[in-house]
């Protein structure tokens, strides 16, 4: 993404040439990734020609199907988002990277409704995962994330509501940025009342999300060399039960990055964290409550997936005294985070607790035994999203010829501390990681 930007600015790109290279690329490979939805060169060639002149003006980037265009309503993956009425507009996330003069070439797929972590359902079909196209990409942000790890461009937007940005990146190996919750764009979301749900960058490496987030953020994420960073590490259940290959390549990770700081790694424990995971579905599907009326509940369509009916419908019979206990249990979550925050500097575990699963039958083997994909990456990525704290998942290896990516949480607004312990973590493995590449990808 920086090069991109970089060669453009110089002159040593012909940033119009470049657009048309990565429509073609799109032309050529997204047929079996099905990680594209939606292109609009016309529109694309618009952009161009009114790019202000900003840190990504000419570059080309995927946004996630989850945002109104000026010239295209979202779908959110669904034949129907249940009584929402989509129409096309400026987004918040269209707004910010138009304003830095980047292109939008396309729109990225997304798991239905941004119901689940592994992207294999979808009213488009399901996307590929570029490094085996019979596994799931990750969801729900699935198509920004095979369409940066397909090579068909270098940046996309996806969105994080449990952990929909990070669980992709771990998938595909690249870097994806969950943000402090309200610092990024998100004007123009179909749930406007969320609190949970952020817009974040999923790139190759740190710098590149340090760039596109910049845009979004609409101020600049300076970098910086951390040194002595102490790096909390909670074992039970994050790391205890996550499959031996994501482990090792964790933990050699996080040793790594601990000799690169000069850092400490403390054993750590976070009290009641067995009501995170209910408290932060609860208050996802509160965000949602007004618009289960039983109308709407009725009316919906077939071709939407029946799993997703069904939850919905479920959603329409939970209490309102059980959501306002969830968000009880998010205010202790979040003074009970603040005080570890104080002893820590940073959070480790896996991100997901095993590499992607098959499309056809998302079920992961752990030590714990089989669990879905759903439970499993659940557990280890809606923490941030409960309390609004910024996250970040980072290729560290591969567990039979799959990805496996490191979980990093930091304290409210630190974003950027986030983006150097990435980098730091680059340098100490010679950059080894971000690297990979499927084999298909040139």
């Amino acid at each position: 993404l920086r090069e991109q930007a970089a060669g453009i600015a110089s002159g040593e790109i012909d940033a119009a040439e470049l657009v048309d290279a990565c429509l073609a690329r799109i032309e050529e490979r997204n047929p079996e990734l099905n990680a594209i939805v939606a292109t609009f060169p016309e529109e694309s060639r618009r952009m161009l020609e009114g790019a202000p002149d900003g840190p990504l003006r000419g570059v080309p980037v995927v946004i996630k199907d989850e945002w109104p265009l000026p010239w295209r309503a979202e779908r959110v993956g669904a034949a129907a988002v249940p009584g929402v009425s989509t129409q096309p507009g400026e987004s918040g996330p269209y707004r910010a990277v138009r304003d830095a003069g980047a292109v939008i070439a396309a729109v990225g797929n997304m798991h239905e409704l941004g119901s689940s972590s592994t992207g294999n359902t979808s009213v488009y079909g399901a996307a590929h995962n570029p490094w085996d196209l019979e596994r799931c990409p990750g969801g729900s942000s699935s198509g920004p994330g095979a369409a940066v790890a397909g090579g068909l461009v270098s940046g996309a937007i996806g969105a994080d509501g449990l952990g929909s940005i990070r669980y992709p990146a771990a998938y595909c190996g690249l870097t994806g940025l969950k943000p402090t919750f309200g610092r990024s764009a998100m004007e123009g979301h179909h749930i406007p009342n969320t609190e949970t749900i952020v817009s974040g960058p999923l790139c190759r490496d740190a710098a590149d999300c340090r760039l596109l987030a910049s845009a979004m953020f609409r101020e600049e994420l300076p970098a910086a060399e951390p040194r002595s960073l102490r790096i909390g590490v909670i074992r039970d259940p994050y790391w205890d039960d996550s499959a031996a290959g994501v482990r090792e390549a964790c933990e050699f990770a996080l040793e790594a990055l601990r000799g690169e700081v000069s850092g400490e790694v403390v054993e750590i424990e976070l009290p009641d964290q067995e009501l995170i995971l209910p408290a932060a579905v609860l208050v996802a599907q509160s965000e949602e409550a007004a618009h289960l009326t039983p109308a709407n509940l009725n009316a919906l369509p077939e071709q939407l997936g029946v799993l997703n009916r069904g939850v919905l419908k479920l959603r329409g019979l939970i209490p309102g005294s059980l959501s306002a206990r969830a968000f009880l249990a998010r205010a202790k979550a979040r003074r009970d985070l603040a005080r570890l925050f104080e002893r820590v500097d940073l959070l480790a575990w896996p991100t997901v607790p095993a590499v992607a699963p098959p499309l056809a039958d998302p079920v992961l083997d752990l030590p714990s035994g089989p669990a879905s994909a759903d439970a499993g990456n659940a557990r280890q990525g809606v923490l941030a999203n409960l309390t609004g704290v910024p996250g970040i998942s980072i290729p560290v290896g591969l567990d039979g010829g799959l990805p496996v990516g490191l979980q990093l949480i930091a304290a409210w607004g630190r974003d950027g501390l986030l983006l150097d312990a990435a980098e730091a973590l680059e340098r100490a493995t010679d950059r080894e990681f971000v690297e990979l590449r499927p084999a298909a990808v040139a």
